[in-house]
């Protein structure tokens, strides 16, 4: 028994973290502290003005344990990981998980190439973004090889030169052709310069260009290549627009505000760099009543920047927030470079605050219907779902599907849900070993059994939560009495203690109850809860489908393309890269099939003669 009054006395005077659990050993609160002693104690302490949030905690509190640090900064980079790793109930959590691409100019290599990239390596490349709009990313790009007819190929240069035929690129005029050695590495250079300075932001040299190229063309009634150009501009002119210089200061900042409604708030980010606004964005905060903007600021600084690729050297607020001399310090370590946290005073940057504050307050007003639209088919449905059960504290369910042809490639499917939404980066695929021919029971005891063995494994060996490691709170079978038995007995013989429930199907294949505890409870077809069990047992279905018709594909083609003599582990490789499927390789010419790499002009006539 945990005695709490007896535990505090043991708490030492240093810095660390303390996770609060609950009844059900949930972890409800992570927080971290100067000194344990003192902080942890404070929640405790009747005299004290807790506020809402943490009176409504406390009395949840079962039990508690820390971490000892060596800093108050370690303190922090491992409250930022638990958070974001347990999710806890009376945390400020961040709803979205956003990433934002770069441009990325290979300027180390001989003919550098022009690409999208999704972080910051530490390489010689230059990097220009984060953009918020992947789709701007895709324009621009495309844009720069009109512009400048900059590669797009992958291949190795100058090595590569000549070994390999122009491709259509070269032909519609988009690149130059490096790989045939028609331009040299000095004229291409320069035309990364161009790109460069082009990124950068100096549009006037091209727009001057275009502008004379397009009269040009229209005098001598060249008027295709007019409309070119002219095409060519507008959407130089677009891209240009887009990025309005917001302040003289020219350098990189992000600006942040927020707007809070009761259990809601959204936070608003200006990205400004090199002193343009490249973009903005939205995100939103399950928060907890009576939580202050500096609470929420604080929060989302931490959780935010804990993810992002890229941290500038300036972050402007409203006001100053929790933690901020910390937080810069925290900050500063991850850039690599002197982060700082200001609230500005007067002038542009104070009107851009606000301005921020504005759209959040807008956001929030806009989406409040819509959110609550989402709350109802995910955490609402998921609410439905525990009362019909009797059960409490459903956060994550996994459901389970076996799919075969006759016992063929015989696969199941791990489908994980949590507070109503997909997780898919916890989703698991599983062939079928130990089982012949089409055996769905037996199936799916092999598949829950490698599933269970495999995160008891992974707990004791002290793993992060997640994939296996994670236990759900409800397993969802697809079927009825006859799977749920299989899963209990496999549940009773690893000793795990987690609710059952089949999703039973009328003879037109649609739910029509659910069983639990030998009853089969009718479900409401109209109500969210239905249409959260269909969307999972679907999901489930295709998730299985989906691998049983990649294994099966792959069989087939591999069982077929063994046979052709003179088609070894390398043709055979390529020809399975190259085509979608048998069928394509059976409709392929001598010639189609010459052009794959490892092929020469007696195997293509092999293969051809081999399906004719």
């Amino acid at each position: 028994m945990f005695d709490i009054q007896e535990e505090l006395k043991k708490l030492p005077g240093k810095p660390g973290v303390y996770i609060m659990h609950d009844e059900r050993d949930d972890i409800i609160y992570v927080g971290k502290a100067i000194s344990l002693k003192n902080r942890v104690r404070q929640y405790f302490q009747s005299s004290r003005n807790k506020g809402v949030k943490i009176e409504q905690m406390v009395t949840h509190i079962v039990r508690f344990e820390y971490i000892v640090t060596d800093s108050e900064l370690e303190a922090l980079v491992l409250e930022c990981n638990l958070i974001k790793e347990h999710r806890p109930k009376y945390n400020t959590m961040l709803m979205d998980d956003k990433t934002y691409p770069f441009i990325k100019v290979t300027v180390d290599e001989p003919f550098p190439r022009v690409m999208v990239a999704r972080r910051m390596a530490k390489d010689k490349s230059r990097y220009f973004g984060p953009y918020t709009s992947a789709g701007a990313v895709k324009d621009t790009i495309e844009l720069i090889r009109k512009l400048y007819n900059i590669r797009s190929c992958s291949r190795k240069l100058p090595r590569d030169i000549g070994k390999e035929r122009p491709c259509l690129n070269y032909h519609i005029h988009q690149c130059k052709a490096p790989c045939q050695g028609y331009i040299s590495q000095e004229e291409y250079r320069k035309s990364i310069q161009e790109v460069v300075h082009f990124l950068n932001g100096n549009y006037d040299v091209i727009l001057k260009e275009l502008e004379g190229m397009m009269t040009e063309a229209s005098e001598a009634l060249e008027f295709e290549k007019a409309i070119e150009y002219r095409e060519l501009l507008t959407s130089v002119r677009k891209i240009a627009q887009k990025q309005k210089i917001t302040d003289t200061a020219g350098d990189d900042r992000d600006i942040l505000a927020a707007a809070i409604d009761e259990e809601d708030a959204v936070v608003q980010v200006f990205f400004i760099r090199g002193g343009r606004l490249i973009g903005r964005d939205h995100f939103y905060l399950k928060i907890t009543k009576g939580e202050d903007e500096r609470e929420i600021l604080s929060s989302f600084i931490k959780q935010f920047y804990a993810g992002t690729p890229y941290i500038p050297a300036k972050i402007m607020l409203p006001e100053e927030v929790e933690d901020m001399e910390l937080i810069e310090e925290w900050l500063s370590k991850r850039r690599g470079h002197r982060v700082h946290l200001r609230v500005p005073k007067k002038g542009t940057k104070e009107k851009l605050v606000e301005l921020a504050a504005k759209n959040a307050s807008m956001v929030l007003n806009t989406d409040r219907e819509r959110l609550k639209r989402e709350e109802g088919r995910t955490i609402g449905a998921v609410k439905e779902l525990e009362k019909m059960l009797g059960l409490s504290g459903i956060v994550r369910m996994e459901a389970f599907d076996i799919s075969n042809t006759n016992g063929f490639a015989s696969v199941g499917s791990m489908v994980v849900y949590e507070r109503g939404k997909p997780k898919r980066n916890d989703y698991r695929k599983f062939k079928i070993k130990g089982v012949q021919g089409a055996d769905d029971y037996a199936s799916m005891e092999e598949v829950l059994t490698r599933r269970f063995e495999h995160g008891i494994r992974e707990q004791e060996e002290g793993k992060e939560m997640g994939g296996f490691t994670a236990f759900p709170d409800l397993l969802l079978m697809d079927g009825g009495k006859g799977q749920v038995n299989v899963a209990l007995k496999v549940l009773e013989k690893l000793r795990i203690n987690i609710p059952v429930c089949g999703m039973v199907k009328d003879d037109n294949h649609r739910t029509r109850g659910l069983y639990y505890q030998n009853t089969e409870l009718p479900i409401d077809r109209n109500s969210e809860c239905f249409r959260l069990i269909t969307r999972i047992q679907d999901e489930a279905h295709r998730f299985a489908i989906t691998f049983h018709r990649q294994l099966r594909g792959k069989n087939q083609v591999h069982s077929m393309l063994d046979d052709i003599p003179g088609v070894g582990p390398a043709r055979r490789k390529d020809l399975m890269r190259h085509f979608e499927n048998i069928e394509a390789i059976k409709n392929a010419t001598v010639e189609q099939l010459k052009d794959l790499p490892s092929m020469n002009e007696k195997s293509a006539r092999d293969v051809y003669n081999f399906f004719h």
